[in-house]
């Protein structure tokens, strides 16, 4: 591993803050949330697909061949599907809880991931179960404090839960197809079935897909270029240098930065009941990775797949 200097600290804190963006920015745009979801991934397949055709045509071509080929093919078109499923339900939860409580359940992957682990006979390390049992107090803690224990908001808890357990899936398929595939090539195909995905949805919801006043346009250009492209680039320039594991734990501060951004971009606050909860549940989140934390080479996969790290 090299030695962590200061572009990598910069990096990594610019991938933070982006990352953290994404909730805030689903939340100010005033467009319907599969759109923004579509928009988000079709955008972002459209910047990597050219890289992926010109410099990784033969691991394209590879994948039509019958055996291993076609089986990646199938397990990243899968990834591809649960991704969709995940900003399905993970964006409309930002608008309709809080952007804190979004944010923090839907950091709940790493604990979806170890319990289908343990479903799959994969021993689980005592200390992720009882990050597990954290987690899950952190939560009820969280949301038994809540004040708005409106329909809206509970639906909006419930998307954003669910959006953590598709974030499972997407990361332990993803961990799969990316032993064999680049970044790129990855990437672009996964982003388009979950783009086309999220297009029939919107297609199916209704939702307007055009149309949107310059602010809401300009939202969702920063959602494509920070959240969904910088964080992820400057994630995996840092993978070379810092463990998964610790990255995985750093952006956990997703959550406070979040809150920061979306005090300054919408002056919303949760409430501060709700604090104590949320920092319970993102404590028992890192006690559930810094457990399961497996000794490969700093690019492989722990808990978190390094692919799927900051799918916010």
């Amino acid at each position: 591993m090299r030695k962590v200097g200061l572009s990598t600290i910069a990096a990594l804190s610019i991938a933070i803050v982006a990352v953290s963006a994404s909730a805030p920015l689903i939340a100010f745009a005033a467009a319907p949330a599969l759109a923004i979801a579509f928009w988000r991934n079709a955008i972002g397949a459209a910047v990597l697909a050219p890289a992926a055709l010109t410099r990784r045509r033969v691991q394209l071509r590879d994948l039509l061949r019958p055996g291993a080929g076609r089986r990646t093919l199938t397990v990243t078109v899968l990834s591809g599907v649960c991704l969709a499923v995940h900003f399905g339900t993970w964006v409309p939860s930002a608008k309709l809880t809080s952007v804190a409580m979004s944010v923090a359940l839907v950091s709940t992957a790493p604990v979806w991931t170890a319990l289908v682990a343990a479903a799959r006979g994969i021993r689980v390390p005592a200390g992720a179960w009882t990050g597990i049992g954290i987690a899950v107090a952190g939560v009820a803690l969280a949301t038994g404090a809540d004040p708005d224990l409106s329909s809206r908001a509970l639906l909006g808890d419930a998307l954003a839960l669910t959006g953590g357990i598709a974030s499972a899936a997407y990361t332990l398929l993803g961990e799969r197809a990316r032993a064999s595939l680049a970044t790129t090539v990855y990437a672009s195909l996964c982003y388009s079935v979950c783009a086309a995905l999220l297009l029939a949805a919107c297609l199916v919801a209704g939702a307007e897909l055009w149309g949107y006043d310059g602010r809401t346009v300009l939202a969702i250009a920063a959602m494509t270029l920070g959240p969904q492209l910088l964080g992820h680039t400057l994630i995996n320039y840092a993978l070379h240098r810092v463990s998964a594991t610790t990255i995985a734990v750093l952006l956990l501060l997703e959550v406070p930065v979040a809150l920061v951004i979306a005090w300054l971009l919408l002056g919303q606050l949760p409430a501060a009941r709700t604090l104590p909860g949320i920092a319970v549940l993102l404590a028992g989140v890192a006690v559930v990775m810094l457990a399961g934390r497996r000794r490969q080479p700093t690019n492989g996969g722990t808990i978190i797949s390094p692919e799927a790290i900051g799918t916010t």
